[in-house]
């Protein structure tokens, strides 16, 4: 089905001033949603109190307003312009937000605006969240223990019914802002009064906490036509109880068989098609028991989501491009791969390489901030790493954080106190990964490491295979290094200085000694979303020591 050619106005809201949380992720999405739409030939207005974006460049939209994000800034648009639909879903939860407020004052409807891309009953769905923990056990999806409370007594009651470890949800925020693990009755007032009081609403889901179980997040696609695509599969290093924006995360998803996949996918296209009836992207959260890979479902949100910008580069598909278009009445079978210019956007991508997130912290900024990572997120930003595994993509990606170190470690920064390695193990922080490797490297069981952390055995091991290999290395010198070992070390993501630590010689000889004598040299592979299935037209690549 064409596009709805009576959509000749859009305005697009965004996400506004840059926090924790947002801001920079969503100014990729609405700078796509902007490009996509003008492509079309719509008239672009878009609004956005935040200059410092790519999104408000003169060049972006047809009409830009930099203007307080509030019904009052709204209405002056629509004043001025004849604007047909507002798209919300580019703007985070403050789009959201902003949307359901102008929808409950009856904005939309005096200006003959419609919404696309998403509904007011998925929002209110979405964001209330008893309202979806209640369709979630009407759909048949399981969800943890919980209730919400509206006040300070009535979270008192529902947390001595269900018991401790809680964790508080505030409805209608962004970044876990307000939210919290409680793990004993001391801690519950405190933290059930901060999630009432971050809550537009003044309510907070008072849940039972799943620590330690692991954590997925999907991200779809969905059109006028009720087809669905799964864009992106990523799984978090990290155990529930750190959000996931906090959290290392790799993309495919690692550690799950292949019939939790299938049961999970079949699970977040259900859960998007009850929300409402819309044609746009959307996210959807799980928690996997390891035990016996029980699923509940952790939260959906009927948007481009803050990972979208990490899933579109990750998989090469322009999720918020697409998105946009759906939104504007076109199916997915009918637009074109925009990779590869001769196949089809109605399909899954296939990546065969691998992709990290590493965030970022600037916790020397805030002198005093609790660097204990938690449902709060804390982060201020992050890198991406695509390498052939995942160990060559996580040294990859924490190279790139700026903080002086070469890779995971084998760069004379080791921590050797084990009581400090330990608590920092059972106390995450923004250096737990290093501790990992510090720990394993003084003899620390991988079996304690994954009972104090919670963190798959998989990704222990695949550090673990890392202190081997450096062990191995530390054997030979410069001069009769086998080639073979240089060779696995730079597939495993090793950097010449890290390979010129452990044989005590320079960055440059080492350099020297692979690349002219032995010819062990960078290649470049290409991100296509099907795994060299198809020929790609788009010019992206990652280089690797594949042959």
């Amino acid at each position: 089905m064409p596009k709805d050619s009576s959509l000749k106005s859009i305005l697009i809201i965004g996400s506004g001033p840059i926090i924790i949380g947002q801001a920079c992720e969503f100014d990729y999405s609405g700078t796509q949603a902007a490009r996509s739409l003008r492509e079309e030939g719509i008239e672009v207005t878009l609004i956005n109190s935040n200059p410092a974006t790519i999104m408000t460049d003169p060049v972006m939209a047809d009409h830009i307003y930099l203007k307080p994000l509030t019904v009052q800034s709204i209405v002056e648009i629509l004043e001025a312009h004849q604007i047909d639909a507002v798209l919300p879903t580019m703007g985070g939860q403050t789009a959201l937000n902003l949307a359901k407020e102008a929808d409950e004052l009856g904005i939309w409807e005096k200006y003959n605006v419609r919404m696309i891309g998403v509904d007011i009953h998925a929002i209110e769905t979405t964001e209330n969240r008893e309202k979806f923990r209640q369709l979630m056990i009407d759909i048949g999806i399981g969800v943890a223990e919980s209730q919400v409370a509206n006040s300070f007594l009535e979270g008192k009651e529902i947390a001595q019914r269900i018991g401790f470890p809680l964790v508080i949800r505030p409805s209608y925020t962004l970044g876990g802002y307000g939210g919290g693990f409680v793990h004993n009755k001391d801690e519950f007032d405190a933290a059930l009064m901060r999630g009432l009081k971050a809550s537009p609403s003044h309510e907070v889901l008072v849940e039972r906490a799943v620590l330690g179980w692991k954590e997925y997040e999907l991200e779809l696609l969905r059109d006028q036509n009720d087809n669905v695509a799964v864009i992106c599969t990523i799984e978090n290093f990290d155990p529930m109880g750190i959000h996931t924006g906090d959290s290392i995360t790799v993309a495919p998803a690692m550690t799950l068989s292949d019939q939790c996949f299938q049961q999970m996918r079949d699970m977040a296209i259900l859960m998007m098609r009850s929300i409402g009836n819309f044609s746009g992207g959307c996210n959807v959260q799980f928690a996997v028991n390891p035990e016996d890979e029980s699923i509940i479902s952790v939260e959906i949100n009927p948007r481009v989501s803050r990972s979208s910008a990490l899933a579109s580069k990750a998989t090469g598909y322009p999720i918020a491009k697409i998105a946009s278009k759906l939104a504007i009445g076109y199916t997915l079978d009918e637009l074109m791969n925009p990779v590869t210019k001769t196949t089809s956007a109605y399909f899954e991508p296939a990546l065969d390489y691998v992709i990290v997130k590493v965030p970022r912290w600037n916790f020397d900024k805030f002198k005093g901030a609790n660097k204990t990572l938690g449902l709060q997120m804390k982060s201020v930003g992050e890198v991406m790493a695509i390498g052939r595994n995942f160990q060559e993509a996580l040294q990859k990606a924490l190279q790139s954080l700026e903080i002086n170190r070469q890779g995971l470690g084998a760069d004379g920064k080791q921590l050797r106190n084990l009581d400090e390695i330990m608590h920092s193990l059972a106390n995450a922080s923004w250096n737990r990964v290093f501790h990992i490797k510090d720990a394993m490297s003084l003899g620390v069981p991988i079996s304690t490491i994954e009972k104090v952390t919670r963190i798959d055995r998989w990704f222990l091991q695949q550090i673990n295979e890392l202190v081997l290999i450096e062990t191995e290395a530390k054997r030979f010198h410069i001069n009769n290094i086998p080639a073979e070992l240089i060779v696995e070390m730079k597939q495993k993501g090793y950097c010449d200085i890290q390979i010129a630590f452990l044989l005590g010689c320079t960055e440059d000889e080492v350099f020297e000694k692979r690349y002219n004598e032995m010819g062990i040299k960078r290649v470049y592979k290409m991100v296509d979303t099907c795994a060299g299935e198809f020929k790609s037209e788009t010019n992206y690549f990652y280089s690797t020591f594949e042959g």
